[in-house]
């Protein structure tokens, strides 16, 4: 008998037409996904799904020393938690410690984010108009605004360039089974 452990990485990016940021404002405070797509369906611009990304070991083993010792500061919690978006395109490398771009940005997660169900945890952030306007290239999961905080996991990926005016969302979802 063998034991397999599957780790997957769903991570969804939503891109609405903001200038005034009364969509990034809703979302912030917690509001949901299908309820501003519903009422703001002619501002969404794009929605993708992309699949997987690199665990990083110090993400790795931060988890495992929480569980050791308890070990969790700062824990990935609403307080702490950040997406963090580049425009680094170097391969993903299990030894890196963050993100590799010129341009980088780490925003602090939504309103009741992160969330934990059935084997997985999912974290939200959104950027507003004024926010990492730049190429999105890679991005991770952090408990902080900052390379120096640890870094869950990496993804190298186009998903286009922001602009000013636009507002861009993007989940994280991490699963283990």
């Amino acid at each position: 008998m063998s034991e397999r452990a599957k780790v997957r990485t769903v991570t969804r990016i939503y891109k609405f037409y903001d200038p005034d940021n009364e969509v990034a404002n809703l979302l912030r405070k917690g509001e949901s996904l299908d309820k501003i797509i519903s009422k703001y369906r002619t501002r969404l611009l794009e929605q993708k799904e992309v699949h997987g990304n690199v665990f990083l070991i110090e993400g790795v083993n931060f988890m495992w020393n929480c569980i050791k010792n308890g070990s969790c500061s700062p824990p990935f919690d609403e307080a702490n938690s950040h997406i963090g978006v580049g425009d680094g395109t170097d391969p993903e490398d299990p030894s890196q410690t963050g993100l590799t771009g010129t341009n980088k940005y780490y925003k602090k997660v939504d309103t009741g984010y992160p969330v934990v169900s059935d084997n997985k945890i999912t974290f939200r952030a959104t950027f507003g108009a004024d926010e990492a306007n730049f190429t999105w290239n890679e991005w991770t999961v952090a408990n902080g605004a900052g390379d120096e905080y640890t870094n869950l996991n990496r993804k190298v990926e186009s998903l286009g360039t922001k602009s000013q005016g636009s507002t861009w969302v993007i989940e994280v979802e991490l699963s283990i089974s």
